[in-house]
């Protein structure tokens, strides 16, 4: 297994994967409320968090039999590069992020609802909690423990954690502006290929 390979498979994939979605709306919508400084060190501490969590429930899949482990991780990238390949289809050109953003502001609202008084450390924690429950089961992290399996554990999670980290500082600098010129479709197809890319090469590593 090749570091600089797990590296750059966590690198694109996180990057790639995590711009536009829920969990970069709520860094974006927390930080137009909040000191950009303690959102970005919550959100930041729950992205590597789960990734650190992720790689190693991968870790613990290298315990059963590779073929299988390796069939599975073929399976999940094609299915969901082919799902991302098809939901791009249907999109128009124009389409943007709304319905990721309208579900982030729900949930940051319902968590807000009752707090009246702010510090650093609760603003560090709402971050936290709501960043790490809207990752929590997400593709990505599904895909982080199938590459954790497949590729040099540290190589995917440094590059996990580089992606993840430089999203949310994006999500927090400049967010809604980013969001508001992004191409939807454009994005899920991209991740869609890279999907498949990286189940045609777990395919090819297959003993």
């Amino acid at each position: 297994m090749n570091f600089l390979t797990g590296f750059t498979s966590g690198l694109l994939l996180i990057t790639l994967s995590e711009i536009g979605d829920k969990s970069f709306f709520i860094g974006a919508i927390l930080a137009m409320r909040h000191p950009r400084k303690w959102v970005f060190i919550g959100a930041a501490a729950a992205l590597t968090s789960m990734t650190l969590l992720s790689v190693w429930i991968g870790q613990i899949m290298t315990f059963f039999p590779q073929h299988y482990v390796r069939g599975i991780a073929v399976a999940l990238f094609i299915g969901f590069g082919l799902k991302l390949l098809y939901d791009a289809s249907r999109l128009s050109g124009q389409a943007t992020m709304d319905g990721e953003q309208a579900e982030a502001l729900e949930a940051v609202e319902q968590r807000e609802r009752n707090i009246v008084i702010w510090s650093a450390r609760s603003i560090m924690l709402e971050a936290f909690t709501l960043t790490f429950v809207a990752e929590w089961g997400d593709r990505t992290q599904i895909a982080t423990v199938t590459m954790a399996s497949a590729q040099h554990p540290y190589g995917v999670l440094l590059g996990a954690i580089l992606g993840h980290v430089s999203c949310a500082a994006i999500a927090v600098v400049c967010g809604k502006l980013i969001a508001g010129r992004i191409s939807e479709r454009l994005l899920t197809a991209l991740g869609g290929v890279l999907f498949i890319g990286f189940g045609i090469l777990a395919a090819m590593e297959s003993p």
